[in-house]
């Protein structure tokens, strides 16, 4: 919440009279009318954020410093493998929009461990009743109940990938060249080659007789698979890259002895759940700036590992994604980009300062197309466009 300020004013009749009688000749008497005016008429100051209205786009991801394996996991869907014992869990999962909503119903937590060829990834899906229908790969797998893997490696909001199962253990992975916002379309076609992923159901699937206790994932990603180019890139000490879960949930009841999803009066689905390990602040899980810091250290799993540091750079682009939300309601309006900071509603915005250190904020824009700018004095310039890719264009000196 923005912070207000008042400015204290309390003045009685004999005090307004001394003051004008105080007042010598007429220049004086009036700005001392001037000054009274203007504590009547502003007895209070707002000190506005600048993201205020966009709250939700800016709060702060999740993150999840993930161990080294020193052996790794069996990848059986069995999450009692000794691999695991030492990883920590994530928070429990929340709604998409996050707090605004209220809290699942049922649990959803993940756990990470990687070696120098795969990152590993441990689900557990609490639920009375696993449900599942698709059998073909690359069938459109959120019609069932299912979870869901995003993965970022460069963190430039384009060329990423999503993974997602069943809890038959059916797969639909896709590629996306950038968000279909700014007109990418997924590649269904590309498989995560020499992907594992195993499903174990703790109750019986497809049984409305019983109740179960949920169903488990595991997966094992090469580094190969979501890796751009012919040199596969593994993971560094400190390595970041953006991740994100997502849990899809359907609304069910049981008829004539089998799960059917419910339906509204118009005899439409009703809208699926969908739940989440760091809140995106909207429905939609394509915008990549909203997901989790995954962060890999080389340290042994089962040992300490470093606490997590939100990275300068990562504050910094967050006044370049508040231009590119500004030019993007500036644009809806009038059919073309600002062409200054302060057009996008940005005024007094050129210098800006981040944990007491001041960064120059620039704007350069033509009728269909931008980029803006931040730098530190003599540091990194990084720039965002009308894509919404994030760049490093000048490394530090």
């Amino acid at each position: 919440m923005p912070k207000t300020f008042y400015i204290p004013y309390i003045m009685t009749s004999k005090k307004l009279n001394a003051l004008l009688e105080a007042a010598q000749g007429k220049v004086f008497r009036a700005l001392a009318l001037l000054l009274i005016m203007l504590l009547l008429s502003k007895p209070e100051v707002k000190a506005q954020s600048p993201f205020a209205g966009l709250e939700p786009l800016f709060t702060e991801p999740k993150h999840y410093v993930t161990r080294f394996a020193e052996e790794a996991p069996v990848i059986d869907g069995n999450l009692e493998d000794a691999a695991w014992e030492g990883a920590a869990w994530t928070d429990s999962f929340l709604d998409i929009e996050g707090d605004v909503k209220q809290k699942p119903a049922f649990d959803t937590r993940v756990k990470m461990l990687w070696d120098d060829t795969y990152l590993f990834i441990a689900a557990e899906l609490k639920e009375p009743h696993v449900w599942a229908t698709l059998e073909q790969r690359d069938e459109i797998i959120f019609h069932d109940n299912d979870f869901e893997v995003f993965l970022s490696p460069e963190n430039s909001t384009h060329q990423y990938y999503e993974i997602e199962v069943n809890a038959l253990n059916t797969i639909f992975d896709l590629f996306l060249p950038k968000p279909y916002r700014n007109g990418g379309g997924a590649m269904i076609p590309w498989n995560a080659e020499g992907l594992l992923t195993a499903v174990q159901v703790q109750g019986t699937l497809n049984d409305p007789a019983d109740t179960d206790k949920g169903w488990t994932v595991e997966m094992a990603i090469p580094f190969r698979a979501v890796t751009i180019g012919n040199e596969t890139k593994v993971p560094e000490e400190g390595s970041l890259w953006r991740v994100n879960f997502s849990r899809v949930e359907w609304d069910t009841e049981i008829n004539e002895g089998n799960y059917v999803k419910k339906k509204d009066d118009k005899g439409r689905f009703l809208p699926e759940h969908n739940w989440v390990w760091s809140p995106q602040g909207l429905i939609n899980m394509h915008y990549p700036e909203r997901w989790g810091y995954l962060q890999f250290t080389r340290q042994k799993s089962g040992s300490g590992s470093p606490a997590f540091v939100f990275p300068y750079t990562e504050k910094q682009k967050n006044y370049l994604w508040l231009v590119y939300y500004k030019q993007k309601e500036y644009y809806q309006k009038h059919g073309k980009y600002a062409k200054s900071l302060a057009r996008a509603g940005l005024k007094n915005m050129r210098d800006v300062v981040i944990d007491t250190q001041p960064n120059r904020l620039q704007l350069k824009a033509t009728r269909h197309q931008f980029m803006a700018t931040i730098q530190l004095p003599e540091g990194a310039v990084w720039s965002i466009n009308q894509d919404g890719l994030i760049r490093l264009l000048k490394e530090t000196p």
